[in-house]
């Protein structure tokens, strides 16, 4: 668990809110030392906030200490007028068309209000102040809004808390209790678990990284090393300076919450699984492609088909022959993924693929009865799967208009697996990180190939389990352990 400091430039700056033994004046946080190498957060409430002043040299010295702290120095630094108009400039369509169409009844031409860490009281901006936290991440930030034609952002000031005024402290002080959620508990002395871990899950996802199960058997593994977990959902990414640690159990994405999530954890100075660079590395077949072709790593035959391009059709046939495999960049779990048998085939995929993506990989098509299904955890292989195709058909989920069906699945011991393809395995994760991953491999005698690594892999129990059963868990909970102390 993470020690929350607050600084303030004079005690009375807290005197509206509740009692708490770590509100410290600058020259004090200073002196303060912290216990054992815990993880340290800072709030710093400084009132200069200009270059060099109070609020300046917190930051400054808090970030020296390597303490997470808010605003950090950068956060300062953006505070100048040409930053600030580009940023309010650049305000996405989505965001200014909601703020207008929240303030249509609006009479006025002006509107000034404070966003305390990233809330507002008027819920119809709450996207608005959502986004201008993410950009400038300061405790209280002032906004000027004015309404010429449409409304926009005219001003943006970092707020002080002791300029509040009786109804604005309530809120402010509602909101940090939200924000920093442990503050306000009293710790124990003989705490029972050394390190908190958020599980971020979804219980309604169709096709979860991790089923029930698996959670709980990872949870009571957890528990065992003195590691308390706690399963959170995408509204909790506020509570995530909490914790020490961030496991991601929910499909990931680089256009959706998971990636915002694990951003935001890498920033709070939190361990994280899946980190944000797996994320961005895994998700895009392109990308992927283009790495395993720098690093030699053994993959299918393939070539990128551009959308102007008007030679596609040829050059695809010409390549890798027929039939063969055409891949959307960021699809999962066999969806954007097809076969093509004949040029007909090949360019009626190709017309609607081109829709959703301007790069398209095409890849030589191989057919084996399964895939290899390596985990790979900070670089060494874990578990190994056999995952077999679904029943006639070519990949392993064969998705229905009414179900997805799925083919069957053989664990085996890592010693079991042939060595060339544990070698390509470890290859393959080499230049994407030392996070937990689940290559993809297809193996042709003599011959590997592989076909993506994903950075969410599955851990079902009674499948990927199947060969080490709690020790599986074990291996993760260590492995988390060892970043979070490597944080420290």
């Amino acid at each position: 668990m993470a020690k929350l400091i607050i600084v303030v430039d004079k005690a009375q700056d807290w005197a509206p809110f509740h009692q708490y033994d770590g509100v410290m004046t600058l020259p004090a946080y200073l002196k303060w030392s912290v216990k054992n190498k815990q993880r340290t957060r800072v709030i710093n409430l400084c009132r200069q906030a200009q270059y060099l002043g109070t609020g300046y040299y917190c930051s400054l010295l808090a970030e020296a200490r390597s303490h997470h702290v808010v605003p950090s120095v950068r956060a300062f630094n953006k505070f100048n007028r040409h930053e600030i108009a580009d940023i309010a400039e650049e305000i996405p369509g989505t965001i200014l068309s909601q703020l207008n169409k929240a303030l249509v009844d609006e009479t006025s031409t002006q509107l000034i209000f404070n966003i305390y860490f990233g809330e507002t009281e008027h819920k119809a901006l709450k996207k608005v102040a959502s986004y201008l936290f993410d950009a400038f991440a300061v405790p209280i930030l002032r906004v000027e809004l004015q309404k010429k034609t449409n409304w926009q952002v005219k001003t943006l000031k970092i707020g002080s808390v002791h300029k509040l005024n009786e109804q604005e402290q309530s809120i402010f002080g509602n909101t940090l209790e939200r924000y920093s959620h442990k503050i306000w508990r009293v710790e124990p002395t003989n705490r029972k678990y050394k390190y908190d871990l958020a599980v971020l899950v979804d219980p309604k996802e169709k096709f979860p990284p991790c089923t029930p199960k698996s959670l709980e058997l990872f949870s009571k593994a957890a528990k065992k090393a003195a590691m308390d977990t706690e399963q959170i959902g995408a509204r909790d990414i506020h509570r995530l300076a909490e914790f020490d640690g961030l496991f991601i159990r929910e499909t990931t994405g680089v256009n959706h919450h998971t990636f915002h999530m694990a951003l935001k954890a890498e920033r709070e100075g939190l361990a994280v699984i899946d980190d944000p660079n797996s994320i961005l590395r895994c998700g895009n077949k392109v990308y992927l492609q283009t790495l395993f072709e720098q690093h030699k790593v053994p993959m299918p035959g393939g070539i990128m088909l551009f959308k102007q391009d008007e030679d596609n059709l040829e050059r695809a046939a010409d390549t890798l022959g027929l039939p063969l495999v055409l891949k959307i960049p960021d699809g999962s779990f066999s969806r954007g993924v097809v076969k093509v048998k004949t040029l007909t085939e090949l360019r009626s995929q190709l017309s609607a693929l081109f829709e959703q993506s301007a790069i398209i990989l095409a890849q030589r098509y191989t057919f084996t009865e399964y895939d290899w299904r390596i985990g790979v955890l900070n670089g060494m292989a874990i578990f190994a799967c056999k995952y077999f195709m679904a029943r006639n058909h070519w990949q392993i989920y064969k998705h229905g208009k009414a179900k997805t069906e799925s083919g069957g699945f053989s664990t085996c011991a890592i010693t079991e697996v042939p060595a060339h393809v544990l070698d390509a395995a470890i290859r393959a994760c080499a230049p994407i990180g030392d996070s937990l991953y689940g290559v993809d491999i297809k193996q042709d005698g003599d011959k590997v190939y592989v076909i993506e690594v994903n950075d969410n892999p599955n851990i079902d129990d009674g499948v990927e389990d199947l060969f080490l059963g709690n020790k599986l868990y074990d291996m993760i909970v260590e492995d988390f352990i060892r970043r979070i102390e490597l944080k420290r």
